[in-house]
């Protein structure tokens, strides 16, 4: 284990979250709020980064996918752990178990909250707050390589750690200019969905951490009724067909940047994507049509409500808790479901779903036909045994986490519904749930244990499961290397 690049990559993490945290201090300023909380996470950042940097000094480049996987897990960690301490600082969220929650869950840009008034938080402090998730939606060391030169030798291992699913060759052979790419695209989008809104008569303020909890496919808003607190059917189109973007694969963007349509509209994901959203809104609309006294009206609420949960976004404009029955069961698949590979968004992702069901489709045609040979296949292509083992590990230890997190929590003794959708809505990366942590809701009544759990769960499900596997997996750390 090459513990000083470790310790060198981690640092140099730290201290970019220093350098944006300048951001949130500066409104701060402008609004006229105490940003000494702020301060008191900046100076030990750059502390923590001066360190490392010394510490790590001629360190060998030596760098493989297990050294990836543990500087991705530690990175999130460690700007967790420091992102949380304006919140306990300002005394706005006093108690450090319940900023590191919030914390964790704006940065894996999933929207699950403790808070039960958010607009009696200052400015400064929600903007850092939605500001988490659009840093969470690229990610923060995919923001490193693309302004931080870095060796082409271990940045790959890092890029594949936190964006997993990314095929970085599509996009370029050279992972620092493809990581630019990412966040030119995820950059222009804000902006468009920025101006959409000011357009739309959104204070600009509101206009900015909406579209950061959009972008990063977050959820947190600075209004406790959510987007429901504006009443406006306009804001309310925007925000969804951004939800519906930011869940889509980036690297469709690219091919649409270089005028290659037919690589897009041949994309087997993408229009699994489109038509499960298309079904789900129909469906649902038809379910609620007398809650709202006519289709159209049922299809705005519908629409929104999909676009957010199958993109994890999270914002709400109505208590869908209060829906029927096949209206929610369908908004909890959704949460399974999520957006693409290669999004902001979360869930067991729409390719993997799609190479599930292909390969049970297979193997029922095998048990039939014996003789017959049949191949898994997406876009036309055949898929490699690798993936389709990878599909389905990730998919058997997806369900074995949530089973374990569901028994740890039943011991709190809370409703099922409350206790599974909790965690699903954690892991999913989705943040409102059913039950006692529905729309309306919050998770504060959780124990602290609980939460933590939850918080861990809300990483596996960012990064994917295996960086946080791997870095509590005792073998990782068997053979000790040179610090």
């Amino acid at each position: 284990m090459n513990y000083r690049m470790i310790v060198k990559i981690v640092g140099r993490v730290v201290g970019i979250e220093a350098i944006l945290m300048l951001l949130p201090l500066m409104v701060s300023v402008i609004y006229g709020e105490d940003f000494k909380c702020f301060l008191a996470a900046i100076v030990p950042a750059l502390a923590i980064t001066a360190v490392s940097s010394a510490l790590s000094k001629n360190c060998n480049n030596k760098f493989y996918s297990k050294e990836g996987f543990v500087s991705v897990a530690l990175s999130w960690l460690a700007i967790s752990a420091i992102g949380a301490i304006p919140f306990a600082v300002s005394g706005q969220i006093p108690n450090y178990a319940d900023a590191l929650f919030e914390t964790v869950s704006g940065f894996t840009t999933t929207g699950s909250s403790i808070l039960s008034d958010i607009e009696s938080l200052g400015r400064g402090i929600l903007f850092w707050r939605s500001f988490t998730h659009w840093i969470g939606g690229m990610g923060i060391l995919v923001f490193m390589m693309a302004v931080v030169p870095m060796s082409e030798e271990y940045s790959m291992y890092i890029m594949r750690a936190e964006v997993p699913g990314l095929d970085a060759g599509k996009l370029n052979a050279r992972v620092q200019r493809s990581s630019m790419i990412l966040y030119l695209i995820y950059i222009g989008l804000t902006l468009a969905e920025i101006i959409a809104l000011l357009l739309c008569k959104m204070p600009l303020y509101d206009a900015v951490v909406h579209t950061f909890g959009t972008a990063g496919t977050g959820g947190f808003s600075v209004r406790n009724a959510s987007i429901g607190a504006y009443n406006s059917a306009a804001i309310e189109i925007v925000i969804g067909i951004f939800m519906v973007l930011f869940g889509l694969n980036f690297n469709l963007f690219f091919f649409m940047l270089l005028g290659r349509f037919k690589s897009v509209f041949k994309n087997e994901e993408l229009r699994c994507y489109l038509g499960v959203i298309l079904f789900a809104t129909v469906t649902i609309a038809l379910n609620i049509k007398s809650m709202y006294g006519g289709i159209f009206k049922a299809l705005r609420y519908s629409f929104f409500q999909v676009a957010s949960i199958i993109s994890t976004t999270g914002f709400s404009t109505t208590d869908f808790d209060l829906w029927p029955e096949y209206s929610k069961v369908i908004l909890l698949l959704l949460m399974f479901f999520g957006g693409c590979v290669s999004s902001t968004a979360g869930g067991l992702k729409a390719s993997r779903v799609i190479i599930l069901i292909k390969t049970a489709n297979t193997e029922i045609k095998h048990l039939l036909h014996p003789r017959s040979y049949n191949t898994v296949t997406l876009d036309k292509k055949p898929i490699s045994k690798e993936i389709l083992r990878g599909t389905l590990v990730y998919f058997l230890i997806y369900i074995l986490v949530i089973a374990f997190s569901c028994v740890f929590i039943s011991l709190e003794n809370y409703d099922f519904i409350t206790t599974f959708t909790s965690v699903t809505t954690c892991i999913s990366n989705v943040g409102p749930g059913f039950g006692l942590v529905g729309p309306t809701c919050n998770f504060s009544f959780f124990s602290i244990p609980t939460k933590l759990l939850l918080s861990l769960c809300m990483l596996m499900g960012r990064l994917e499961l295996f960086p946080i596997l791997i870095l509590l997996y005792p073998s990782t750390w068997k053979r000790r290397g040179q610090f």
